[in-house]
């Protein structure tokens, strides 16, 4: 369908130095679109190199591939990195805001209770996951208004629709506040010509939790939880991403579409994978 094609239009990816990002940009670049690739780190340079080949021939994009270096808690940073963009393309057509962390102890781990969570850990993630998205979702939209038109695509979380022991305080507090922005912000846009939309995954295999192996009990009991019985792959998110960014979602705005397994179909959480009460408070 040609509504599905992106070739010529001008993306954006925020933490596109792996994982689900990376995923998107190169589905995206694949698609023969311009990509611009936006990660905290440097190693975005290698990212946007594998998506080229660097020169070998062995790289999938078709498109031109440009990486950027930008911290989403900075303000400033993202408003040159937005209009540096308008500056070198012309416009901007997609924005994908994946940028987000975790990494705190969930409600099964020792300090992941709500009186033990230092307020120095709930500001890390908070500072990236809602403010970082807040800083990209204005300067986006403020570019797209002005155009009448674009497709902002925006990582939610399964987390952000749901109570979920096995992730922490902030990242729940933080993914469920990203979906009352996005669904704002597509009231206010959809006027302009400019549609928001979010994925929420489920367990996805990513760094955001951190580079380390995971334990295996976690790992197993994540994979209990999801229908079929398997983590998701960042490639998984990518081709809902792809329908979101193009015009064959045309009428698809302030959506949140849940890619999971099956897991959030599960409508309650068993009293077991809660974290064990003492027994003097019973």
């Amino acid at each position: 369908m040609d509504t599905l094609r992106i070739d010529g239009q001008v993306v954006l990816v925020t933490g596109a130095g792996s994982g689900i990002g990376l995923a998107v940009a190169r589905a995206c670049a694949a698609e023969g679109a311009t990509v611009h690739l936006a990660d905290v780190s440097d190693t975005v340079h290698e990212a946007a190199g594998t998506l080229t080949g660097n020169g070998s021939g062995t790289g999938t994009a078709t498109g031109t591939v440009v990486p950027h270096v930008c911290d989403v808690r900075e303000p400033d940073a993202v408003r040159a990195l937005v209009d540096g963009i308008v500056a070198a393309s012309g416009r901007l057509d997609i924005a994908f805001l994946n940028a987000g962390v975790n990494g705190a102890p969930s409600l099964l781990q020792p300090g992941g209770a709500i009186d033990e969570l230092s307020f120095a850990e709930w500001r890390r993630i908070m500072d990236v996951n809602l403010d970082g998205l807040f800083h990209c979702l204005q300067h986006c939209a403020r570019v797209m208004k002005e155009q009448r038109s674009g497709s902002i695509v925006v990582t939610a979380s399964t987390a952000g629709l749901r109570a979920e022991p096995r992730v922490s305080y902030p990242y729940v507090a933080s993914k469920s506040a990203v979906v009352g922005l996005v669904r704002q912000a597509a009231l206010e846009l959809a006027r302009f010509g400019v549609r928001v939309n979010a994925l929420a995954p489920g367990p996805v295999v990513t760094n955001i939790g951190g580079t380390g192996p995971r334990p295996a009990a976690a790992v197993a009991a994540w994979e209990n939880s999801v229908p079929m019985r398997r983590w998701g792959r960042p490639d998984d998110l990518a081709g809902l991403a792809l329908l979101l960014a193009s015009d064959a979602s045309s009428w698809m705005t302030g959506g949140v579409h849940v890619v999971d397994g099956g897991a959030s179909a599960l409508t309650q959480v068993p009293s077991d994978t809660l974290p064990a009460p003492d027994a003097t408070t019973l």
